[in-house]
């Protein structure tokens, strides 16, 4: 099934000059970019972003970090995306991620863990249009 999801290089890794990284493992693993902007959000809108996990004791944490420099933000296309951007990227803590995944070769620890995937379609449709609009993105 033909699925998109969002994806999100944190600041870490554009700290990192890995942009061009996770992107080309984003391709190699066989999804397309349908589109992609690079933005720096206010702590109010990453907390926007992350208001699902407001009750939780990291929120303040990951607000702060998610609002401290730019990111790139991309929506992904492809079959089986969701799951297949998941595994490129690897487990949430870089320590436990594969070889080879983005996580384990740019992430630092798992709250700077490079870069940020959607976890199911409802979750990849709010996200997505948390950053594009319809015009925003490419149709095949």
């Amino acid at each position: 099934m033909i699925q998109r999801t969002l994806s999100i290089v944190k600041p870490d890794a554009v700290a990192k000059n890995a942009i061009g990284d996770v992107l080309a493992a984003i391709e190699a693993g066989g999804l397309k970019v349908i589109a992609t902007k690079m933005l720096h959000m206010s702590k109010k809108q990453a907390e926007g972003f992350y208001a699902v996990h407001s009750d939780r004791p990291f929120f303040n944490d990951l607000t702060d970090f998610m609002s401290e420099g730019p990111v790139v933000v991309s929506v992904l296309e492809g079959e089986d995306a969701i799951a297949k951007y998941r595994e490129i990227l690897g487990a949430t803590n870089p320590d436990e991620a594969e070889e080879g995944t983005v996580r384990r070769r740019i992430g630092t620890n798992i709250e700077r863990n490079a870069a940020h995937g959607s976890d199911a379609p409802e979750t990849a449709a709010f996200e997505i249009s948390y950053f594009f609009n319809a015009l925003e993105l490419h149709q095949r």
